[in-house]
Parts: C-alpha cells; structure tokens; sequence
C-alpha cells in the first residue's frame, strides 16, 4: 500500500532535522513508496519545508509550551509541515490541518494529534501578532540560521541581501544542448514549436532556460542525448579548460557525471577522458548519464585527494577539480544546507581542497591548466584556497579571467546565485610553469 504523502514527507523532513541525511540522499527511496500522483507534492513540502524552516521554527519556538524531545523530532517535522501548508501552499487551510493532524496516527504518535491540531489552530489565530514580535529576528526576516546571514554579509557586504533572497527562490530549470547534435537555436525553435517557452542563457553558448521546470524525458531529443539538464554556471566549465583534439583530461570528483558529459560533447577528439569519484554508488549516476548521451570515458573510483591509489602514471593536460564544498552557492536547489552546514565545516572543506590541489597538481603536464572550480560563495574556499595553493607551488601561475559573468577575485572570478539565471559558483585556472 501507498505510503500517505504527508507522512512521508514528515519522515523525511524528520531524518534532516536528526541529521541522519539530505535530501538527495532520503528523499528519493521515499518518493518510490507514495503514488505516482501524489510525487509532485511530496517533493514539494519537503523543499519548501526545508526552505523556509528557520522562519517556520522561530513560529514554533513562540507556539510550542516546550521542546519536543529529540525522539519527536518526525512530531516537529510534522508541525512545521503544517506551518508550511498554511503559509506558503494553495491547499485549503481546513485540509492542511485535517490531513497533517491525521498523520500523527500514521507515525503511531496519537499523543501528538491534539498538540498538532492546537499549534496550527493557534497559529491562525495569531499569526499577524507573531510576525510582529518576530520580523526583527534575521532567521525569521531571511529564513538562514544566524551564522550563515553574518558569514554572507561578511563576505558579500553589498550583495548579501540579494544573495539572501535568491535563496529562497525556486531555482531556473536549465538546460545544456548537445552541440555534436544540433544548435542552440534550433533547439530552440524545437522548443517553440511544441508550446514551450525558453530562452538562450546569457553567458553559456549551449544554454537554454525554461519558463517553467519540467520532466525533461518528456523534452525532444532527451532520450537521444540532444539535451542534459546543467546550470549555466557549471556549463561555462569547457570554455575555461581550453579543451583542443588529443588531450588527456581528468574530471575529478566527477559525479553525477554533468560536466564529464559538457567537457566530451564539446571536444569530441580527446585522446583520453577519466572521470574519477571516490562514491562507487554515485559513479552508477556517472555511468547511466553517459550511456544515455552515447559518451565513453575511462570511470574510475578514487580518491583525488591519494592518487597513488589510482592514477596510472601518464601526465594530464588539463584536470578539471569541482572540489566538495559547502554547497553555499546551490543553497535554493538544496534548502537542507540551511540545516545541515555549521561554521566548522567551511574551515575543514578549505583545508581538504588545499589537500586536492597539492596531491592533483603532480599529475599535470608542463604548460597544462588545472581549473579548480566549487559551488560555494564562500571566499574562505575560493580565492583564499587558491592564493594559499599558489603560495606553496612556485610553478603554478593564475590566469586572470576576463570574463563578461561574475566577480573578480584576488585569485579566480565568483559568481553570486541569480534569481533569474545562473547558481552561485567558483572558479579559478591555473597553468603550470615549465621548469
């Protein structure tokens, strides 16, 4: 039997809040347990839960008499999935507390029924009171913990508001057309001709955004391989590499796959392309994207930061390394960051990405780039990072990057999450001296 899609999605919401995931690791094996229907829904309380969750726990705090114990956290999950309903959905106040009070008994918690039915009730009553005492608060007013609105306006001082609000938007659906299939253009018009609405992106030569998300399989030429559905900004990642016929190139922490597909489809005569992850489970991704694009490249399971593990001794002349990072730039894709990310983890990921870039850099020929890329807006693994690497490497040189997108930096160029285009990214390329 179908599992009801609230209380999947409490159980869900429930397991990010213990912290025993993410979203892209709990939610999919759950969305296979409800009906087909009732998928689009699931998928959308648990994003906007997790989305808005610091100004739906600060309602929580003034509504609950006292914390729920640790045990319960599928109970607070529940009520803030209330709260999301009435605030930010369609659904009839009368069914969104009706269905979410009902849960409680699917999470054999019938304790809970009258508490959920009380807080909800009680929030409609005093809503317009709470929001009063409570919009001074920044996690309420942005709807981010604490430490993550003082560390962006740190960094961003200008930008922080804006990067703030595009947070909390729906990301733009975008889409990569395959150059060795058709052009952009044609593509299109492809588009147009069967009622959707699209434009070219701004700064990528392939990219094309949808007014409205949708199941790509159900685009032309996705099944095909025409199409992969890629952020602008990891698509500006083949034009920095300077790709030419007959190079050996490694794409490192490789998966799902996006960008070893980007960098094959744009130079079709590569004498070599490895794709190196250290996940065996997320290489399948790696595996199946490829298969579907008709591509072929050398997938291996390692780790960057050991290539003695792995690497077979023959020099690269160009090494893509799309570093682990905080993932502050994909916040409005992944709204569990919110939750999941501390102050600690900024300084352990910079110090784990200076370790990638000493033990990668050996591995590349004289005259080669290596382009060092994250999806973090933080300076702390960007451009600090690579001013510290090229302080330790006396052969690495950094190409200034003038670029029409994005910010220059001290070392590289960032670019801020847009609310109508591309993600927040990073990137910095650099060239190795010959000696």
């Amino acid at each position: 039997m179908a599992l009801a899609v609230r209380t999947a999605a409490a159980q869900v919401i429930g397991q990010i809040l213990r912290h025993q995931g993410s979203l892209s690791s709990v939610l999919p094996p759950v969305l296979s347990r409800v009906a087909d229907s009732d998928r689009a829904l699931l998928q959308e309380l648990c994003f906007g839960t997790l989305r808005w969750q610091p100004k739906l726990n600060a309602y929580l705090l003034q509504l609950v008499d006292k914390p729920l114990r640790a045990k319960d956290s599928d109970i607070q999950a529940l009520l803030l999935l209330g709260l999301y309903q009435l605030i930010y959905t369609r659904i009839p106040d009368h069914a969104a507390i009706g269905e979410t009070v009902e849960v409680t008994r699917g999470l054999k918690k019938p304790w809970a029924t009258k508490l959920v039915n009380g807080v909800l009730r009680r929030f409609q009553r005093e809503k317009a009171a709470l929001d009063s005492l409570l919009e001074t608060e920044p996690a309420f007013a942005t709807a981010h913990p604490s430490w993550l609105i003082d560390t962006i306006r740190h960094a961003w001082p200008e930008d922080a508001e804006q990067i703030l609000a595009a947070n909390n938007t729906h990301p733009p659906f975008t889409l990569r057309v395959n150059p060795r299939q058709q052009s952009r253009a044609d593509y299109l018009q492809a588009l147009a001709d069967q009622g959707i609405d699209a434009r070219a992106t701004a700064f990528s030569a392939v990219g094309i955004t949808l007014d409205q998300a949708c199941d790509p399989r159900g685009l032309p030429l996705f099944a095909a391989g025409g199409i992969s559905v890629q952020d602008e900004a990891e698509q500006l990642t083949a034009g920095l590499l300077e790709l030419a016929p007959g190079q050996r190139v490694l794409d490192a922490c490789c998966a799902p796959g996006g960008k070893t597909g980007l960098i094959l489809e744009t130079e079709p005569a590569l004498a070599q392309m490895v794709a190196l992850d250290s996940d065996e489970r997320r290489l399948t991704r790696v595996h199946e994207n490829l298969a579907r694009l008709n591509l072929v490249a050398d997938i291996r399971c390692g780790d960057a930061a050991q290539p003695a593990s792995w690497w077979d001794g023959k020099a690269f002349d160009r090494i893509l390394l799309d570093a682990p990072c905080s993932a502050t730039g994909i916040i409005r894709r992944h709204p569990d960051i919110k939750l999941l990310r501390t102050p600690d983890d900024i300084a352990r990921l910079a110090e784990l990405q200076g370790r990638m870039l000493d033990a990668l850099w050996p591995l590349l020929k004289p005259d080669g780039i290596l382009l060092y890329a994250t999806c973090s807006i933080m300076p702390a693994e960007n451009t600090q990072v690579v001013e510290a690497f090229i302080t330790r490497q006396l052969d690495a040189q950094l190409d200034q990057l003038e670029e029409e997108w994005g910010i220059a930096q001290p070392a590289g160029r960032q670019l801020l999450p847009d609310v109508e285009g591309h993600d927040g990214f990073y990137y910095a390329r650099l060239r190795k001296r010959q000696q």
